[in-house]
């Protein structure tokens, strides 16, 4: 190698001084304060329901609808996403993002007529919050880090229901003081207060700041941008669905949505409020949840590192499903020690799914595993949206939500079971020759 090489080859890794704290750590806590601001919006649908519905006679099923659009766009957005990732940045396609929520949340300030509040509330939200899903968290988390990747994932996972602590009662609060529009607003000023954070500290790759991932032994040289995003993103799909591991995936992942997003998150206010209890009584509880959420998703991240994944999974489905088929024996109209118990269960369990999850698609499909999540990930926004409507629905036709709770319970069962189908990789050995 001649002198010249070498230089430049200093100049692309520059010695990182090991008592620095490493830069993917940095990166990791923007990331973690760009969910949060994006997680305000996903605390607002449930507060919604009864105010958009006695304002302006619209049914639960109309604006049960509308949360399935976002949360269907949500999922179905996050794929295209991380393929958008490698082809523009981290940084751009995050900014955007966030600009569109807070049009989409503010615009709704204004609306009339149902079709608005699907175009604003559904479609445009659901976009930007899409762009804003997990799949950005694994891409950040594989780009930045070759340790501690289990516990980073739990903590960037942890950061939505962080944001879902932070807003729940400031949002509750509004809607019972005044009115739904001002809770709109502040979602909408939220996305638009983390855009400067965004533009200014996160980094696209660990080479545009000089170091190596966080535990890697080598320098890793950024990648082209990567084009063809959609035909990339659908490649990959394609690939992934002849494969057994991804239709359990995505199966036990629906089923997770249709469980937390879906039914808890958009059905739990209202469904508490029909038995007496006050809507600022029932956000604070889905607070609490997000309290547990962060210690129960970290702690999954601490536990993916060290157990199996798949038995993990089996083990949250299981617990949850359980914890469901007791719930409308706990709804009464003041808070009592049964309900404190099943929140607190619930709250650890709500998306612990996610880091063992992402470490079997890590297992099974490598360096396409941001995609291939975010393509679970769509699969879980399904089975959400479908609850949240279905939900609607059922509460509209037979008066309560007791079927919604007793037919997702049974399901969380079949997760499990899911769950444990799923196959290990067979590790490949190569064979050493032996000198003759």
């Amino acid at each position: 190698m001649t002198q010249t090489t070498e230089a430049a080859f200093d100049v692309q890794q520059p010695k990182q001084n090991p008592n620095r704290v490493h830069r993917a750590w940095f990166v990791a806590a923007v990331t973690f304060v760009t969910i949060i601001g994006a997680a305000a919006f996903r605390s607002l649908p449930g507060l919604l329901v009864d105010p958009l519905h006695q304002e302006f006679h619209w049914s639960r099923g109309t604006i049960g609808a509308a949360v399935s659009i976002n949360l269907a766009l949500y999922g179905l957005t996050a794929p295209f996403a991380a393929a958008l990732m490698d082809r523009f940045g981290i940084r751009r396609v995050v900014a955007v993002a966030l600009t569109v929520i807070a049009v989409g949340s503010g615009l709704t300030v204004w609306m009339t007529a149902a079709w608005q509040l699907l175009l604003c509330w559904g479609l445009l939200v659901g976009l930007g919050t899409g762009s804003m899903a997990l799949a950005f968290a694994a891409t950040v988390t594989n780009r930045w880090f070759t340790e501690r990747r289990g516990l980073v994932s739990g903590i960037l996972t942890a950061a939505s229901a962080s944001g879902q602590l932070i807003f729940l009662p400031v949002l509750s609060w509004m809607v019972e003081s005044y009115d739904w529009r001002p809770a709109a607003v502040t979602v909408a000023l939220a996305a638009l207060a983390v855009v400067p954070f965004v533009w200014l500290l996160l980094r696209d790759h660990p080479a545009d700041v000089g170091v190596k991932p966080y535990g890697a032994k080598e320098f890793v040289p950024k990648p082209p941008p990567v084009t063809g995003a959609a035909r990339r993103t659908l490649g990959t799909l394609f690939s992934a669905v002849r494969t057994g591991p991804f239709w359990l995936l995505a199966g036990t992942f629906a089923i997770c949505g249709a469980s937390t997003n879906g039914l808890i998150q958009t059905h739990f206010v209202p469904a508490a409020h029909d038995h007496g209890m006050p809507i600022t009584a029932a956000a604070s509880l889905l607070a609490v949840i997000g309290v547990f959420d962060v210690v129960g998703t970290i702690a999954s991240g601490w536990f993916t590192d060290r157990f199996e994944p798949r038995r993990l999974l089996a083990v949250y489905y299981a617990l949850r499903g359980i914890s469901l088929l007791f719930l409308p024996m706990l709804l009464a109209p003041s808070v009592h020690p049964p309900m404190i118990f099943f929140i607190v269960f619930y709250g650890l369990d709500w998306v612990a799914t996610v880091p063992p999850t992402l470490a079997l698609c890590r297992e099974h499909y490598g360096e396409d595993s941001a995609i291939v999540f975010g393509w679970v990930l769509a699969s879980h926004q399904v089975g959400a949206a479908l609850v949240a409507f279905l939900g609607g629905v059922a509460r509209d036709v037979f008066g309560s939500y007791d079927m919604v709770w007793y037919a997702s319970g049974t399901l969380c069962a079949a997760a499990a079971l899911m769950a444990l189908v799923i196959r290990r990789r067979p590790v490949v050995t190569v064979p050493v020759p032996v000198a003759g």
